[in-house]
């Protein structure tokens, strides 16, 4: 077992904390036992079963097709080989779209193991946010590029650039904070922006292509191997310089999260 990896568990405590100390933490996505015993025992303080499954297991186009069923299973599965990490698990397309289907939907994927659930929206998913909280079911609510609405946005693009999208997306960020958010994942949006959102709320902000200043960082672990076959501007891939495989590629990602090597100017958008 590495020596970073989780020897206590991590709660949401950790992760205000680790924000309030100034120190930055890693999350991979997870969709199997094995990849979750070395996600954890690398280190990685969350793993988001994401329903980026649709597309690096499925093959699918979107994130769209992705069921419930499907959450369910890969939860169960992250959650037999998980060492000590958060397990976040993504609510999937329209399975939060009523208030009975939303706590339905919530507690059979807390009651599969995950830790949290995540949502994506702006201010219309504040009622459902604080829904959640309220009944003991901590949410991470998705922002910027969510690719559950990537029909409406038009495809998956830069978010936030021009200023009044940009301040719409800090005034919801606050909004869903104060409905009772326990954490904000960022995606696709300029440095300058997540920088002012994190900086702007107590809870933990987890950035993808949204700059080196959020509280954590997350990744498609397939990006993180190289397999992925479209590579946007905010991946890396850290098998190439790993000499310890699979394992050495975790690490590398862990430590360069951690000591703010990476995301580089490379990996940013301005």
């Amino acid at each position: 077992m590495s020596s970073q990896s989780n020897s206590k568990a991590v709660t949401l405590t950790t992760l205000l904390d680790l924000k309030a100390r100034g120190e930055k933490f890693s999350c991979l996505t997870a969709y199997d036992a094995c990849f979750a015993t070395i996600l954890s025992e690398a280190g990685v303080e969350v793993l988001l079963v994401g329903d980026s499954l649709g597309m690096v297991l499925q093959g699918h186009d979107s994130t769209l097709p992705v069921t419930m069923a499907d959450m369910i299973y890969h939860t169960e599965c992250v959650k037999r080989g998980n060492r000590g990490a958060l397990i976040m698990s993504d609510l999937p397309f329209m399975s939060y779209a009523s208030e009975t289907q939303t706590l339905e939907n919530a507690a059979s994927l807390m009651r599969a193991g995950a830790h949290m659930v995540k949502l994506e929206g702006g201010a219309w998913i504040a009622n459902t946010t604080h829904l959640l909280a309220e009944r003991g079911i901590p949410v991470c609510a998705h922002m910027g590029l969510t690719p559950q609405s990537v029909n409406r946005i038009g495809g998956f693009h830069v978010q936030g650039r021009n200023t009044e999208q940009a301040e719409m997306i800090i005034e919801e960020a606050q909004l869903l904070q104060d409905a009772g958010a326990s954490t904000l994942l960022l995606e696709c949006v300029p440095r300058a922006l997540g920088k002012k959102i994190t900086d702007s709320l107590n809870i933990p902000v987890i950035g993808i292509g949204a700059g080196p200043d959020t509280s954590g960082q997350i990744m498609v672990l397939h990006d993180v191997l190289g397999v992925s076959p479209i590579t946007p501007k905010f991946v890396k891939n850290f098998l190439t310089d790993s000499d310890n495989g699979i394992p050495g590629a975790i690490e590398g990602y862990v430590n360069s999260v951690k000591n703010l090597t990476f995301p580089s100017d490379d990996h940013c958008f301005n």
